[in-house]
């Protein structure tokens, strides 16, 4: 989890099959594309909701990773506006 020098932000990502809303650590004023280029492997995500294509939740943790290599689409959830 997040430590004295890290912040969460909460994310929305999108791999070809599943949604997942959740927060990342970052460090403060720390952009997020930067933070997935210089990502290893794997992304770590706390207080996480995965949700199939159709949007029906499948489960929720407290943390799991997310494959960077299968990422499609990663937005700050405060970016998210709804569609006209």
């Amino acid at each position: 989890m997040a430590n004295n020098s890290e912040e969460t932000t909460k994310v929305v990502i999108y791999t070809d099959s599943y949604r997942i809303d959740g927060s990342i650590a970052l460090i403060p004023g720390a952009r997020l594309t930067d933070y997935v280029r210089n990502a290893q492997d794997f992304i770590a995500v706390v207080d996480a909701t995965v949700s199939d294509k159709s949007g029906r939740q499948m489960f929720s943790a407290r943390f799991l990773d997310v494959g960077r290599e299968f990422i499609e689409l990663i937005v700050p959830a405060d970016l998210i506006q709804p569609a006209p």
